[in-house]
Parts: structure tokens; sequence; C-alpha cells
């Protein structure tokens, strides 16, 4: 599959805007190569759309349409006027009213990262990490019990 330029993707969330909150998107939307952990974010100061590119390629459609209904919930409030973060009794409600997922699932490349895990020796908890941690420095989250390489 091959992405959409500014023109079609403006005009996709054009589209989503009108069908599911009925008002219309008048601003810039684009795909951001370094969005890393999010499938998208509204940058209020200058009132655009950013979208991970690598959902839009590697997700399902309706996982990627998700992503950009919950934008456009951040987009239509705060023009508005009221609670567009994502603790606002505002938000939440339109969340639910449109449908729109309150968090993407995380990509399958992104989950298949995990090179190093860890085990607590007393609750037995298990830690992946991409990156390797300083067993010396480092205790449980949940018993402080010590870690120890696992796999």
């Amino acid at each position: 599959m091959e992405l959409l330029n500014e023109k079609q993707l403006t005009r996709l969330v054009q589209d989503i805007s009108l069908e599911f909150f009925n008002k219309p998107y008048t601003d810039r939307v684009i795909f951001n190569r370094r969005l890393r952990t999010t499938g998208g974010r509204y940058l209020p100061a200058s009132r655009i759309i950013e979208l991970n590119p690598k959902y839009f390629l590697e997700a399902e459609r309706e996982e990627f349409i998700g992503i950009i209904k919950h934008e456009l919930c951040h987009y239509h409030l705060h023009i508005e006027g009221k609670g567009y973060k994502h603790g606002d009794p505002e938000f939440k409600a339109l969340l639910k009213k449109t449908g729109s997922p309150r968090h993407c699932k995380p990509l399958e490349s992104n989950v298949n990262r995990v090179k190093h895990q860890y085990k607590c020796i007393n609750c037995n908890h298990i830690y992946k990490r991409v990156r390797r941690i300083d067993l010396r420095k480092y205790r449980c989250g949940i018993c402080r019990g010590k870690l120890v390489k696992f796999k």
C-alpha cells in the first residue's frame, strides 16, 4: 500500500469530520514520520493534525480511521473553546459519542522489539525491555525484589 499525499489525506479527514461530527475540518493534516509511540497528535497552537504513517501502512483501515476521529475530537473541542485534553469530561463524552478510541493499539512492528526480559525473584513479575538495564541499580516496581536476566 502506498501513502496518501497531503491532499488525499486532507480529503479523508474532511470526510470523516463531516460524517461523524457534522462539522467541517478546515485546517492542515500531515503525516509525521517522527511519531513513534502514538498514532497521531493534535497541535493546538498551529491547529494541525499529525498522523503516524506507519499506522496507515500497517494497521487496519478502521484503526487508522479511529485515530483520525480521536484527533478530530481534540480539534473540534479546541475550536469550540471546550475541554479538549484527555482528562476533560467533554473530551471523554465526545470520544464515546463518536465511537473514537481512547488509545490506539500498538503496532506489531513495535511490539516485537523486545530484546531483554527480566524476572523478579520474589513475585515472578516479568519486565520486557528493548534496552538492557543495570541489575545492580534497578529493583522490581511491585515488591522491590531483585531482578534477574530471563531468556
